[in-house]
């Protein structure tokens, strides 16, 4: 069922609070992390929905694979976000579940440069729903290079933002597990981990990068922090059908017509709203109100 809105998306988008009678109301909800993630998405959660994320103790998500590939991740994004939020499911016996899972590549619009793509995913059982939010973010620390000696680094450690954010370092060329060294922090330890690593390395280069994991990398917490309000924002929302929680954005219509000739342009003409539970569908304008696009961007004024 596709019903037409004539109400802008940022109408429907304004922040909302859940009240005292929503479905999640003092609920607990299992989140799986082993890297502190519940200090990012608690907070959204319990302003918004009155909710308790708890962590179930001694969980390891790392079974499911590492950012270093000691452990590969052997599915996609979404398969090892599905996994990790059942798996926190099972140990806590919780029938809702939380988990997050980033991943760091060229950005979708803008291949040359690298972003962060975090997924962040809820599971209500007792629903039979999974609701999900994405956000594509290219401000996270994420910094690499190679060198001989500390002093070789030069301007590399300012960009990395260290020592705020974590570094790792191995053997350049060298794939051995009890060589990745993780979390380091301290420079005097940085530079003893570079002479040791270009020592064993087969090029003579140690391999320096930044800790992508949560609790080492202060830039990617504050993207959690605001994807974790972008669900907790959407699960408040009821179907306005149905009433069950997670009502938002489903699908995107292209094709925002062209300011001089009126042809169709690979642009965003309107959003579809959904439900995860029932198959009612809204369709909402853009969120800035814009009708046409830029001659600029259409194919035809502007091959």
């Amino acid at each position: 069922m596709m019903q037409q809105a004539e109400s802008s998306h940022s109408e429907k988008s304004s922040s909302v609070r859940a009240s005292h009678d929503h479905p999640y109301a003092g609920r607990s909800v299992s989140l799986a992390t082993k890297h502190g993630k519940e200090g990012q998405i608690a907070p959204a959660f319990a302003q918004t929905l009155q909710m308790r994320v708890e962590v179930p103790a001694g969980i390891d998500t790392d079974v499911l694979g590492t950012f270093t590939g000691e452990i590969p991740r052997t599915g996609s994004p979404m398969e090892t976000v599905y996994a990790k939020a059942r798996l926190g499911m099972q140990i806590s016996g919780s029938p809702l579940g939380l988990a997050n899972e980033g991943s760091f590549g060229p950005h979708p619009a803008m291949p040359l440069m690298l972003a962060d793509t975090e997924l962040l995913l809820f599971i209500d059982d007792e629903r039979g729903i999974k609701v999900q939010e994405v956000l594509v973010s290219e401000k996270v620390v994420a910094a690499q290079c190679t060198a001989r000696t500390f002093a070789d680094l030069g301007t590399f450690l300012e960009g990395a933002h260290f020592p705020s954010h974590a570094l790792i370092v191995r053997p350049e060329g060298l794939f051995q597990p009890d060589l990745i060294f993780k979390a380091v922090t301290d420079p005097q330890r940085l530079e003893e981990l570079i002479t040791l690593c270009a020592a064993e390395s087969p090029a003579g280069l140690a391999h320096i990068e930044s800790d992508l994991r949560a609790h080492m990398n202060p830039t990617r917490r504050r993207v959690l922090s605001q994807l974790a309000e972008q669900l907790a924002q959407r699960l408040a929302r009821l179907c306005p059908h149905c009433a069950t929680p997670g009502w938002g954005i489903v699908d995107h219509e292209a094709g925002l017509p062209c300011s001089w000739c009126g042809q169709p342009t690979e642009l965003v003409r309107a959003l579809i709203f959904g439900c995860p539970a029932c198959t009612s569908q809204e369709r909402h304008g853009r969120p800035d109100g814009l009708q046409s696009a830029d001659a600029g961007q259409c194919p035809f004024c502007n091959p």
